[in-house]
């Protein structure tokens, strides 16, 4: 039986294979070049590509895991659905007028904050009815304002999808509920989101905009995801497929098309859930994961096992009010370019070559500098062994590219080489820092897992200037978001808002409300076939201090008594303490929303160990570059499979293997440990 998970980055897709037979389990992995026009092309071809390198027919494959940038891709390029929106009357306005807050205070040429583009006025229209905060009818749904309004939407400005999001629905959704049965009567197959399904809490501007994207989003996935199921039956997969969610969770592709707001971050959740699953079978519960690909990096913090997660995410500049892995991403990638400002300073990124044309080194016709061209003329990178040797580096376009930017500056070509690296390994240590400083955490107590193409090449630069002294660098870091997929769990969340102070809270009420939301999840686990008996459930609470107009999630985990409760009351507390730096435990505290996750594990994977003959496997010796000692320097190169359990390196080395490339630092120490991972320390 094979289990197959895709992840699509910006410049290579990656495959990683779980294959379980009467020998074991094994884990194989390769990656295919990225096909922005048409990424299931890539996918199937992956797929294929898999299927053929392990000897395996098709219907071999029992589990088919993806994780996507479709959404996030349709945001970020606007090329979403036409979305038309029905709301309270004289509330119609509220995704242009947001909060009318500013992030940034001293800018003059504002830019919109908030996301006018998902429906213009034109497309927006109000709905005579109102539903107070407690849940009665004070104005009766006009019904035919609503078929008005949905035959206006539909026929004069063509919409694609209709988002309904009314005042108070969370609390009692009837009109919402009848407003689809009355656009259903006119347009039975129009695309609906219903606030109250979408996001049930309060804050109606929050609410309307995850419901607007949650409409502008789903024929656009509706559409991918029935392309990939048509796309892996063609070249014989039949299996189901299940799409990770921003949560690090797996949804089946019936429940994803349902919510497709839950995918816009599905890939970088799935990089942190393989980096948390590697690092836990080594030992390291506390740490912090960078994923360096081709075209941004990923940073996210794990403690205690658990990856830090957040219900206060955004897109761009738009609030995402949805469970989502806590994940900063820059555009700090392989292929981002380097480039020089107004005032001739040396800058990198955002903007990236990506896989087409891609670095000026891979023949391509990219012809800016990018940090892989950097990598190359540094020596870091065998031009010969890249991407398990299929892409076949140009040396010499990577040094011209680089020779332009450097004679700008008035640097040699190594010097400008090392500046670029210096600037991208700043953006992300500042990144680092915004992961685990502002969040109350001290790097220096952490690990740090390197993965994806380029955070082996950087990550030991990052680790010293952070002072983090021990660095990991897993079995297959270049695939790393792939493998994730196949340790991930089926998961689905609910929530639904319980405004109630902690020491007057009703054990009854708090226990009929946690019992409806496992009533949801259940219904959907249901759904996709899964053992009810073996599903898990967790609670928790969006708990504050009374006054405050910002929440902190707490697990609810010792009941809904009193003691309970108060158990709650004191890890809220704590967590305020260490998120902001103080707390007021006199201070009352109150219940905002309650939720529950529904969690199905799938079977284990465990990686391959490393090998335990042999010796260790030094290809030779290329030049590198390294400041402190000089400049270039003979650097002894290694190949990664040969390595024997606790074989010992002694830095400054390169260490390759079909994925990506290690860089070994002076002054640290590379040791292989019992599960074939690197762990880099120094002193």
């Amino acid at each position: 039986m094979l289990r197959i998970g895709v992840d699509i980055g910006g410049t290579f897709t990656d495959v990683c294979c779980a294959i379980e037979s009467e020998a074991g389990r094994r884990v194989r992995w390769t990656k295919v070049p990225s096909t922005p026009r048409s990424p299931i092309q890539a996918v199937a071809l992956g797929a294929a590509k898999i299927l053929d390198l392990v000897g395996a027919p098709a219907s071999a494959v029992v589990a088919f895991m993806h994780a996507t940038t479709v959404a996030t891709n349709a945001v970020l390029e606007q090329k979403g659905a036409r979305v038309g929106v029905l709301m309270t009357d004289g509330f119609e306005d509220s995704l242009e007028i947001g909060r009318q807050l500013r992030t940034q205070m001293y800018r003059l040429d504002l830019e919109p904050e908030t996301p006018g583009f998902l429906a213009p006025g034109r497309r927006r229209r109000g709905i005579r009815e109102r539903i107070s905060a407690t849940g009665d009818v004070l104005i009766p749904l006009d019904e035919e304002d609503v078929l008005a309004a949905t035959r206006e939407l539909v026929d004069a400005e063509h919409v694609d999808a209709l988002a309904i999001c009314y005042l108070f629905s969370f609390v009692n959704p009837t009109h919402e509920r009848r407003t689809r049965e009355l656009v259903r009567s006119l347009y039975p197959r129009l695309p609906l989101s219903l606030s109250h399904e979408v996001d049930p809490v309060f804050r109606e501007y929050e609410r309307l905009v995850l419901t607007a994207f949650d409409a502008y989003l789903r024929p656009v996935l509706g559409d991918y995801l029935g392309a990939l199921v048509e796309a892996l039956r063609q070249v014989g997969v039949r299996c189901e497929v299940l799409t990770m969610q921003s949560r690090g969770g797996l949804s089946s592709t019936t429940m994803a098309g349902e919510r497709p707001v839950t995918t816009l971050l599905s890939g970088p959740a799935a990089g942190v859930i393989g980096a948390k699953y590697v690092a836990a079978l080594a030992g390291y519960t506390d740490c912090i994961t960078l994923d360096m690909g081709g075209t941004s990096a990923d940073i996210a913090l794990v403690t205690a096992g658990k990856a830090l997660t957040t219900t206060e995410g955004r897109i761009y500049r738009y609030p995402l009010r949805t469970p989502m892995v806590d994940v900063n991403t820059i555009g700090a990638g392989g292929g981002s370019i380097a480039w020089l400002d107004a005032a001739g300073g040396l800058r990198v990124g955002p903007q990236s070559a990506g896989a087409d044309p891609g670095p000026a080194c891979y023949r391509k016709g990219g012809s800016d500098a990018t940090v892989t061209d950097a990598s190359v003329v540094l020596g870091y990178i065998d031009p010969t062994q890249f991407a398990e040797g299929e892409v076949a580096l140009d040396v010499d376009a990577a040094w011209r590219a680089v020779e332009r930017i450097g004679a700008r500056l008035g640097l040699s070509t190594p010097e400008a080489a090392h500046g670029i690296h210096r600037i991208v390994n700043a953006k992300m240590a500042d990144e680092i820092r915004l992961v685990s400083v502002k969040r109350g955490y001290d790097p220096r107590r952490f690990n740090l897992v390197l993965f994806g193409g380029g955070g082996p090449v950087n990550g030991g630069a990052l680790g010293i200037e952070m002072g983090i002294r021990r660095l990991m660098v897993p079995f297959a870091p270049g695939v790393l978001s792939a493998f994730g997929l196949l340790v991930s769990n089926v998961e689905y969340d609910h929530a639904v808002t319980f405004r109630a102070p902690a020491a007057q809270v009703e054990a009854a009420a708090l226990e009929r409300s946690f019992r409806e939301l496992e009533r949801m999840g259940v219904e959907r686990m249901a759904k996709d076939g899964v053992p009810l008996d073996q599903v898990l459930c967790l609670h928790s609470a969006d708990m504050r201090y009374v006054g405050q107009s910002y929440e902190l999630e707490v697990p609810l985990e010792a009941g809904y008594d009193r003691a309970g409760v108060a158990a709650a009351v004191q890890l809220f507390h704590d967590t305020h303490e260490r998120h902001y730096g103080h707390g007021n435990r006199q201070a009352a505290v109150e219940f905002v929303n309650l939720r529950t996750v529904h969690v199905y594990r799938l079977p284990a994977v465990r990686p391959d160990a490393a090998r335990s003959d042999g010796a260790v496997a030094q290809l030779g010796s290329r030049p590198c570059y390294f400041p402190e000692l000089g400049g270039f320097v003979d650097t002894p190169t290694y190949w990664r499979a040969a390595l024997p359990r606790g074989a010992e390196i002694t830095g400054p080395a390169v260490v390759h293997q079909t994925d990506t490339t290690t860089v070994v630092y002076p002054g640290y120490r590379c040791r292989v440990d019992d599960h074939g991972n690197l762990i880099l320390a120094w002193e």
